[in-house]
């Protein structure tokens, strides 16, 4: 059976691009594996999508009988039996993907929040002190410092291009619209060579082009 991705059905625009359905995307795209895309509504929150993701949150995916949430988990789920996952280093990709979304992203979302809170307050409530995102701004330019360090002159966190990086870069990528990679030369060209990559391009557009069909699909049901 097909596998079926989960998204929202419509967002603003500032989170597009950057919405986590991207990385199962990307992930499915490096393993040439079909998918269908459907949708739950991103307010308000329904009963179907608490039942498929207990957080009201994306992305899932349901494959035949299995659904899963968690885009690490689903990662790691898509990526069994492929060059994406070998199993010589199932260990050390972990331990790098687990670094990627607990101890750089939740760092990382922490000073975008506070960013964010300053350009959309109607979403995300008032800013916080300026000292305050300092803070968090210097706490995101520590690991910074030691994931470059970690990657060295590596191409990849771990041997070949993995799941590892996809996580990586993805949260990266967060932090390169911020323009905040400029000290890291390694770490942003890490970026440039992971989102050079054909899988990565086609997950984006594919990504970009479903919010571009949602707000045509919203100005039809308008102009209705």
């Amino acid at each position: 059976m097909t596998l079926i991705l989960y998204t929202y059905d419509w967002l603003p625009e500032f989170p597009r691009g950057f919405v986590r359905d991207l990385r199962v995307r990307w992930c499915l795209e490096e393993i040439d594996r079909c998918y269908q895309v459907a949708t739950v509504p991103a307010h308000p929150k329904s009963a179907e999508h608490r039942m498929l993701q207990p957080f009201a949150q994306v992305p899932a995916i349901r494959d035949g009988e299995r659904t899963l949430f968690e885009s690490g988990a689903i990662l790691v789920y898509l990526s069994e039996g492929t060059q994406l996952l070998p199993d010589d280093r199932k260990a050390e990709i972990w331990q790098w993907l687990f670094a990627a979304l607990n101890t750089v992203e939740l760092s990382v979302m922490h000073w975008v929040s506070m960013i964010l809170a300053e350009r959309v307050p109607e979403f995300f409530g008032p800013p916080p002190a300026a000292d305050v995102t300092a803070h968090a701004k210097a706490d995101v330019d520590s690991k910074l410092a030691a994931l470059q360090q970690a990657l060295g002159e590596s191409e990849w966190l771990a041997g070949d291009f993995s799941i590892t990086d996809i996580a990586m870069v993805e949260v990266l990528r967060v932090v390169a619209a911020e323009e905040a990679l400029e000290d890291y030369p390694r770490l942003a060209a890490y970026v440039e060579r992971a989102t050079s990559r054909p899988a990565f391009k086609k997950a984006m557009a594919d990504h970009m082009a479903h919010w571009q069909a949602a707000d045509a699909a919203q100005a039809e049901r308008s102009a209705g």
